[in-house]
């Protein structure tokens, strides 16, 4: 079998990862959100594909779960709009996207949240696939398959566990110290301590 690392990624500094901290910090702070949007809009291949509302949809859903699964309460669907909405060539691979939270503070007072955020699409996803294939190549030198839990979690919109990014960053942190040894370098390193442990049951015996 081979490694698995999840499904849509997670951006380095991108509009999911943005939105999911700023759901998470509304919970911690103790702010109800009541209702949030997110407009994506960029010029570059993955948004002219989307002109077809049967990819549009597939994101919309990857996109929204990605976020929803951080809040401390369930909202109504029609209080939740997350996913791309328009393809502007002149954008080239730019990726613009508008955030807007609201929430009741203490007292019941609304407290309202807006942001834009421009990134140049395609590196802001690079470094996460080069994260994603060294993760797969660790996994495939230990003869493992199927979903890498942490990096699926910490790295992709849609893994099969989703969890706080700060659980998931330790997670995929605990795979990688676990696992960057080479397979060979790990049986060179047991081939030697059995050498070193019959040296040693051999220089007793004399």
């Amino acid at each position: 079998g081979l490694p698995v690392v999840g499904d849509d990624i997670k951006s380095q500094v991108g509009a999911t990862i943005v939105h999911r901290t700023l759901a998470r910090l509304f919970a911690d702070r103790g702010v109800k959100m009541l209702r949030t949007s997110q407009l994506n809009v960029g010029g570059n291949m993955d948004f002219f594909n989307m002109l077809e509302r049967e990819r549009l949809e597939s994101k919309k859903i990857s996109k929204t779960n990605a976020v929803t699964s951080i809040m401390d309460h369930e909202l109504p669907a029609d209080d939740v709009y997350i996913g791309p909405s328009d393809y502007v060539p002149w954008l080239t691979d730019r990726k613009w996207a508008h955030i807007r939270v609201e929430g009741q503070a203490f007292g019941d007072v609304p407290l309202n949240l807006e942001l834009k955020l421009e990134v140049w699409d395609s590196p802001n996803s690079a470094g996460i696939v080069i994260d994603a294939v060294r993760c797969c190549k660790l996994a495939l030198n230990h003869g493992i398959a199927g979903q890498l839990d942490g990096p699926s979690s910490y790295l992709m919109k849609s893994p099969m566990n989703q969890r706080p990014d700060h659980l998931a960053r330790e997670a995929t942190e605990s795979f990688i110290a676990d696992h960057s040894r080479s397979a060979d370098a790990a049986e060179r390193a047991r081939d030697a301590a059995v050498d070193a442990a019959q040296n040693k049951s051999a220089v007793a015996d004399a």
